[in-house]
């Protein structure tokens, strides 16, 4: 099959296949039977859809293509986390985790095979961005992740988090169709308010979502609250400041009314002062955000920051509390692995951590 000069049947909607099909002279039934295989039945080959002629489907073949991508490898974390390597129709990588929790399983997904932004806490950061991951790609991490969950703890994933690699909003036409998707009754059927976007602040974007009128939520990777120590560790600041992110945050909400949340790592001596969290209250102020998240920073290889001990980052977390802000510890999960919160970097020596879950 080739994957290149073959058009990827997954980009037809049901109307342009409905329209193949008149012209193959197919009764209307198969449309709705391959439509189901394609977008519910998850099938990754024309071969397997089963109920289909074995000529249909070598029509099919050799008219379209399906580059579906796959588990290439899964590691299994000591606190139940699970992150797995997908492998693209042409060989790039990328990852997604699944992480539950209580009543939850959350699936942490990419849309980008690297990163263009450099933030410098970040593993993905230190990546070269490779090229944006399609809407039907990443529709596929959501499905083979929740595959997994229904293997591993009898349970579908009730939460989806873009939080992996790459930034969200850099892709943004592959995240809303593949969102548009994952939430369409012939989809996965999941509600869009089950849905967060992470992004790390791209404004015109943020009121582009609101245009949009999106029906999921917003978390904004902040981690500092001033323009000179978030240029510091984060380059977008410096085209995308909080005073813009504010304005954006603020159309966003007037046009959605979705949630949006603050994600703020804590690095020791950088942003966890006293001073600092006086910043954070001052711009927590100015949005309607109903919740900020305080994330422990997970160590990478190719930087040298710190996290504060327990003691620091409770006295942080208490002062924002008793300026009435909604604060809450987000114990990050995976570390074992280097799944957690920054360390998505497709290393090479990923290997399977053994576990008593599997």
């Amino acid at each position: 099959m080739d994957q290149v000069k073959n058009k990827n049947i997954r980009t037809l909607s049901l109307e342009e296949l409905q329209n193949y099909f008149e012209t193959l002279g197919e009764k209307k039934f198969r449309v709705k039977q391959v439509w189901e295989w394609l977008w519910q039945k998850h099938a990754h080959s024309f071969d397997d859809m089963t109920n289909l002629s074995k000529e249909l489907r070598q029509t099919l073949s050799q008219t379209f293509s399906l580059p579906a991508i796959r588990v290439d490898i899964s590691q299994y974390s000591s606190d139940g986390t699970i992150k797995t390597r997908f492998k693209t129709h042409d060989n790039h990588l990328t990852e997604g985790v699944l992480i539950p929790v209580d009543n939850r399983q959350t699936a942490c997904v990419s849309s980008q095979i690297g990163c263009s932004l450099s933030c410098k806490f970040c593993a993905t950061g230190y990546m070269e961005k490779k090229r944006n991951l399609d809407f039907d790609e990443i529709y596929d991490e959501v499905v083979l992740l929740n595959q997994m969950a229904e293997k591993t703890y009898g349970k579908k994933i009730s939460n989806i988090v873009f939080m992996g690699m790459g930034e969200p909003l850099l892709n943004y036409k592959n995240v809303l169709k593949a969102i548009e998707r994952i939430t369409a009754n012939d989809g996965l059927g999941m509600s869009a308010r089950r849905i967060t976007v992470s992004t790390a602040g791209v404004a015109k974007m943020i009121k582009q979502l609101g245009d949009d009128q999106v029906r999921f939520n917003l978390a904004l990777s902040l981690h500092a609250a001033t323009d000179k120590k978030r240029n510091e560790i984060m380059p977008i600041n410096e085209t995308n400041n909080i005073a813009a992110l504010i304005e954006a945050l603020n159309y966003f909400y007037e046009k959605t009314g979705n949630d949006i949340t603050f994600e703020y790592i804590l690095f020791k001596g950088v942003n966890d002062s006293m001073q600092d969290a006086d910043d954070l209250i001052k711009v927590y102020k100015q949005v309607p955000v109903h919740l900020v998240n305080i994330i422990e920073y997970n160590p990478i290889d190719e930087a040298d920051f710190t996290k504060p001990d327990k003691d620091a980052t409770q006295k942080f977390m208490d002062y924002l509390a008793n300026h009435r802000v909604n604060v809450r510890l987000r114990i990050s999960r995976g570390k074992d692995i280097d799944a957690a919160c920054g360390q998505l970097a497709n290393k090479d020596s990923i290997h399977v951590v053994s576990s008593d879950l599997v």
